[in-house]
């Protein structure tokens, strides 16, 4: 099921009422997901991602904008009427109900021709729990199952009416680390096998960059870039999404160009040719650095992470915005962090430029 959102925008009135603005919590939202995708919608808390699910899911209306699935505009339908499935971060299953009566839950509320004989709904859940790989737990109450296990549960219920758009709202967030791992390859598992249109929402963008074909970053209810992963990972359009994207985070110095050279600090460490004279923010992936004795960034050493296959050189530069700098480096690499003074080379692909203004990304030819 293709979903088209055209200019969706939410407005929430301001309960500071010494202000009357009203909260705009999604701006002009407009995005087509492809049939068969799955898209991450991401951002930090407060950014509008949520909100943009529960307008497509019919949870709340749009103050404007329409949201079409298929080529039908469904901005008025009731959720119970869009075809969707939903599942929340606290997986809301019925706790005085067995696995297989929690997932025969929603089939049991159609009415009239929709509603399948007793055996079809048997039928549907049993290839639901399989799908999950939790058919073996079906008399199993949810008090009984592990965060995973639950979660899996969740899934299935929403599964089970097999929907035309699947809607995760933080679904593994409840979940330790190494379990969230496991459960979104399962989800990705689940959405290939089903071919169905799913919309992913989560804070971390490792969850997202890790399973999505596109991935939409969101900032105060404003979509900043839209892209495939690597893409948007690689040719960011803004500082603010070469931040969020990346662990370790991107470093970040305080540059100026002069005479078509990009400075940090008195070290002239790129020619960038093209460029006004003017200054500008660097943002530099951590892979972007190389130990290089002749390099012509230098900056302070403090100190050696051991990260298994690489190595992390942390260090620091009166440019640098982030409190420490890391560079990431290969684990055979000879490090000698010992003088006052570690130099670096770096990868021109990984170097990004932002006027210092808008924080928009320039074009430098790198």
């Amino acid at each position: 099921m293709e979903v088209i959102l055209q200019n969706l925008t939410k407005r929430f009135p301001n309960r500071d009422r010494k202000k009357r603005e009203d909260v705009i919590a999604v701006k002009n939202f407009t995005l087509e997901i492809p049939d068969g995708k799955l898209i991450g919608l991401l951002g930090p808390s407060g950014c509008g991602k949520s909100t943009a699910l529960n307008l497509i899911s019919g949870l709340i209306k749009p103050t404007y904008g329409k949201i079409f699935f298929g080529e039908n505009d469904v901005t008025d339908l009731p959720p119970e009427n869009r075809g969707i499935g939903l599942v929340f971060q606290n997986y809301a299953l019925y706790p005085h109900l067995t696995v297989k009566q929690n997932i025969l839950f929603p089939l049991q509320n159609l009415k009239g021709k929709d509603r399948p004989s007793k055996s079809e709904m048997l039928e549907k859940a049993m290839e639901a729990a399989k799908l999950v790989q939790i058919d073996e737990l079906m008399d199993r109450k949810p008090g009984e199952l592990s965060g995973g296990q639950q979660q899996r549960v969740a899934i299935a219920r929403a599964l089970v009416k097999r929907p035309g758009v699947l809607l995760l709202d933080e679904p593994l967030s409840n979940l330790d680390a190494r379990l969230r791992l496991q459960t979104r390859e399962e989800i990705r598992r689940i959405q290939k096998e089903t071919n169905i249109t799913t919309i992913f929402v989560t804070h971390d963008q490792e969850e997202a960059m890790s399973i999505s074909d596109l991935i939409v970053v969101m900032k105060d209810g404003i979509v900043q870039q839209t892209g495939k992963p690597q893409e948007v990972y690689d040719n960011p359009d803004n500082l603010f999404v070469a931040r969020f994207l990346g662990t370790p985070p991107i470093n970040v110095f305080e540059g100026h160009i002069r005479d078509q050279r990009l400075y940090i600090g008195d070290d002239a460490v790129l020619d960038v040719k093209g460029l006004s004279d003017r200054s500008v923010y660097v943002g530099i992936r951590p892979e972007g650095f190389l130990l290089q004795e002749n390099g012509p960034l230098r900056c302070e050493p403090g100190g050696v992470e051991v990260m298994g296959r690489d190595i992390s050189i942390v260090s620091r530069n009166k440019a640098s915005l982030n409190p420490a700098i890391r560079s990431i480096i290969g684990a055979d690499s000879h490090i000698d962090t010992s003088g006052p003074i570690i130099k670096f080379a770096l990868v021109p692909r990984k170097v990004f430029l932002f006027d210092h203004e808008t924080e928009e990304r320039l074009e430098t030819g790198l």
